[in-house]
C-alpha cells in the first residue's frame, strides 16, 4: 500500500492521470501498466486508459488481452525447461539427434547444434528468414505444426550466419527450431505442450495465441500502425504467421501475465527446480542473453535485472524484472512504433524510481 500511495503522490492524485497524460502525449490508442512488488500486483498502479481501436468509442481495459511479441520466447524457454525435467530432452539435445532423417539435407554446421544454443541465440541461425519459406509461412498450408516442420527445413538446409557458439545473432527462426524439436520428441503441437504445461498451471485462462479477439469485432483490442507522414493511425487485427508461434505469438491478459512472472520472481507454483529456472535467466560469461531474456545490471534491481520487448509490429510491450526484490513492471500499448517505445520507457522509468523512493 505505502508503494501505491507513494506512486500516486509522485504521479499525482491519481496514477490513472498520469497513463491518459504519457498516452495523450505519445498520440496511442490505449496505454496499460502493471506493477509487481514483493510477488504481488500492486493494483492502484496497474490499470490501463484509452481505446482498444482507433475511433472507435470502447475503453481499454486492465482486463483486456494484450499481445506480448516476443516475450514469448522466454515462454518458450520455460516449457523446454520442464521438458527437460520430464527427461523429454536435455538442454545438450542436438538438432541431428532430434531429426535424424534430416541428415544429409541439412547444413553440416547445424547438426551438432543444442536446444540450449538456440535458446541463447547462439546456434548460428540467422536473423532473417529465407524469403521462400517466409512467404510460404503466409500461406499457411496446414497445420501450424506441419508449417513449422517445413519452415525449419529451409532455414536448416542454409549455411549458417555464424559458426554456431560464437557469435550471439537474435533469431525468431531459432526459436521455430526449438518448437519444432519439442513438437517432433511429443508428437504434441507447440501450441498444446504450452497450454497444458505452462498456462494451465499457471491459470493463465486468458492465454492464446494469434490476434486477440474476434474478426471485425472490438470485443478485444486491435493493434495499430501510425503512417508518420500523413501522420495517421490504422487499427488492424493482423499477427505474424503461425509457424512463428514460439517466438513471438502469445496473447493474454495483463493479470494472467502478472502470473507468469510472479512465477519467476518467486518460483510458485514449483514447474521447475530453482537450478533451472536460475539458468532460464542467466547469461552465460561474457554475455548478456539467457534464454528468452535480456540480463542486465541494475543498482535499483539490487544486482541482475531481467527484461524483453516483445511487438508484431502492431502492438509494443516491454517487460523488466527484479528477481531480488521480487519486483517487476510492463508497460503495453496497442500501437508498435517509435512513439510506442518512447511512452513505455517513460512510464517503466517512473514505475522504477517510485521503487527506489520507497527502497
Amino acid at each position: 500500500k505505502f508503494l501505491a500511495i507513494c506512486l500516486r503522490r509522485k504521479m499525482g492524485t491519481s496514477s490513472s492521470v498520469n497513463l491518459e497524460d504519457v498516452r495523450i502525449k505519445h498520440n496511442l490508442p490505449g496505454l496499460a501498466a502493471l506493477l509487481i512488488k514483493d510477488g504481488k500486483v500492486v493494483e492502484p498502479a496497474s490499470y490501463a486508459v484509452g481505446f482498444r481501436k482507433q475511433g472507435d468509442p470502447t475503453k481499454l481495459t486492465f482486463n483486456d488481452k494484450f499481445h506480448i511479441g516476443s516475450i514469448t520466447k522466454s515462454m518458450t524457454a520455460t516449457l523446454t525447461a520442464i521438458l527437460i525435467e520430464q527427461n523429454i530432452l536435455t538442454w545438450e539435445t542436438t538438432i541431428i539427434s532430434v531429426f535424424p532423417e534430416l541428415k544429409g539435407k541439412i547444413n553440416a554446421k547445424y547438426e551438432k547444434v543444442t536446444v540450449y544454443h538456440l535458446l541463447l541465440h547462439l546456434g548460428g541461425v540467422p536473423g532473417s528468414p529465407p524469403a521462400a519459406a517466409w512467404q510460404r509461412a503466409w500461406q499457411q498450408i496446414g497445420t501450424p505444426f506441419q508449417q513449422r516442420r517445413e519452415f525449419i527445413e529451409a532455414v536448416l538446409a542454409l549455411p549458417p550466419e555464424a559458426d554456431p557458439g560464437t557469435k550471439k545473432i537474435y533469431s525468431n527462426q531459432g526459436y521455430m527450431i526449438v518448437g519444432a524439436i519439442l513438437e517432433k520428441l511429443t508428437a504434441t503441437s507447440w501450441e498444446t505442450l504450452i497450454t497444458s504445461h505452462l498456462f494451465v498451471p499457471l491459470q493463465m485462462s486468458t492465454a492464446g495465441f494469434g490476434p486477440p479477439g474476434n474478426p471485425g469485432r472490438v470485443d478485444e483490442p486491435w493493434g495499430h500502425t501510425r503512417n508518420q507522414s500523413q501522420r495517421t493511425i490504422t487499427p488492424s487485427q493482423s499477427d505474424n504467421p503461425p509457424a512463428l508461434g514460439p517466438a513471438g505469438t502469445v496473447h493474454c491478459s495483463l493479470g494472467d501475465f502478472a502470473k507468469y512472472l510472479t512465477y519467476h520472481l518467486t518460483a510458485s507454483p514449483q514447474l521447475l527446480s530453482r537450478e533451472n529456472l536460475l539458468r532460464l535467466q542467466t547469461a552465460p560469461a561474457g554475455r548478456d542473453y539467457a534464454c528468452g531474456w535480456i540480463v542486465a545490471e541494475r543498482e535499483w534491481a539490487h544486482g541482475k535485472a531481467i527484461t524483453h520487448g516483445g511487438s508484431n509490429t502492431f502492438w509494443f510491450m516491454n517487460v523488466w524484472l527484479a528477481p531480488k526484490r521480487k519486483f517487476a513492471v510492463v508497460v503495453a500499448t496497442n500501437i508498435a512504433d517509435e512513439a510506442a517505445h518512447l511512452a513505455c520507457d517513460e512510464v517503466i522509468k517512473a514505475y522504477v524510481t517510485s521503487l527506489n523512493t520507497v527502497g
